[in-house]
């Protein structure tokens, strides 16, 4: 009798978030078609194009959809067995109305691991898709205090950088000659490039060795041929964060804080990466037990129980992570106060459940 009890209550979960994710992102294709199609049309894409370059953005619009899909699917299974008297009869037959849901939570265990997958893809995917849409990042005419990080592990730190002159002032720049070797470090008024390399003009050169030896030299002008940035290069606007992955936002947020930065906010929009997936699960553990705190109002109950479940989540999340942004809590709290806030309200309500 479990056996068939487990397997009705994960199939109806599963049917009813399967719908919901399949109809959910097409609304967040059309709104946004809806946004950008000038912008597209005065790129001259082609429809294939506009297609194409959705049909990569669809693992995002899937991983902003997941939560939203397991408290649905949740809700209304609960509340369907609840309308149903088929609770009454689980308990009637001595199954707690804790084992009753077990399977939505395993299944929301096993959703939450998928959306950490997603989590790790969409990056990639979102990537694609803006060079297909043509989103190339932004060059600026002028770029002042900024940090960029190479492939190749040099560090960038600059004052100043002109397009139309090409020549950068207050300059840093920091990378290793090698794995094993020390790290050369130079500091300079200002710098410029030519087709071998870049010129920098009144600082001082460093070696930084594992040893924690340093060697310094100044010098009125120095040639780096090993140094192959170019002004095009530094002068783009750094990837929004839905184009980078977890390490990737924590080497830019890192870079920022060594060189004297805000890095609040990408250290926030890295722990969502985490606690947004988790979300999954949380919210699941608290809609069930609401969907069992009434009897009435049929369908339109399940779904004001979904809405005011998201629009809270939603409303927590923004100001949680403005207060991270802006310093007043920690990027983790920021990050993770909403999935904990929800997380104690589901165990209360779990606990005044009647069994």
């Amino acid at each position: 009798m479990i056996r068939i009890l487990d397997k009705l209550v994960g199939r109806t979960f599963l049917k009813l978030f399967g719908i919901f994710l399949i109809a959910c992102p097409p609304l967040f294709i059309l709104g946004d078609i809806n946004e950008n199609l000038a912008k597209y049309m005065d790129r001259g894409l082609t429809r294939w194009e506009v297609a194409t370059g959705y049909l990569y953005q669809i693992p995002l619009f899937i991983e902003w959809s997941f939560p939203i899909a397991a408290l649905v699917g949740a809700v209304f299974t609960v509340y369907s067995m609840t309308t149903n008297r088929e609770l009454v009869a689980a308990k009637a037959g001595g199954i707690s109305f804790h084992r009753v849901v077990r399977p939505i939570l395993v299944l929301g265990v096993v959703l939450t691991g998928a959306a950490l997958g997603l989590t790790a893809l969409v990056p990639h995917t979102n990537r694609i898709a803006g060079r297909i849409l043509k989103n190339e990042n932004p060059i600026h005419a002028v770029r002042s205090d900024f940090v960029y990080a190479a492939e190749d592990g040099t560090t960038w730190q600059v004052g100043s950088l002109t397009a139309a002159a090409r020549r950068m002032s207050d300059v840093s720049v920091e990378w290793p000659l090698s794995d094993s070797g020390p790290t050369q470090y130079i500091k300079a008024e200002s710098a410029w490039p030519d087709s071998s390399g870049w010129t920098f003009s009144a600082g001082y050169l460093r070696y930084l060795y594992p040893d924690s030896s340093v060697r310094t030299f100044e010098f009125e002008k120095i040639k780096v041929p090993s140094l192959h940035e170019r002004p095009e290069q530094l002068l783009e606007a750094p990837r929004q964060p839905d184009e980078m992955t977890y390490a990737e936002i924590g080497r830019l947020a890192a870079l920022v804080q060594r060189s004297g930065g805000n890095a609040a906010k990408l250290w926030v929009q890295r722990a969502q990466k985490l606690s947004i997936p988790v979300a999954v699960l949380v919210v699941i553990l608290f809609g069930v037990p609401l969907a069992t705190s009434s009897r009435r109002g049929g369908t339109a109950y399940g779904v004001g129980i979904s809405l005011g479940t998201t629009i809270l989540y939603l409303l927590l999340f923004k100001v949680a992570a403005a207060m991270g942004s802006a310093g007043t809590i920690s990027p983790q709290m920021a990050a993770w106060a909403p999935d904990g806030i929800f997380a104690a309200a589901a165990v209360g309500l779990l606990a005044r459940v009647r069994t």
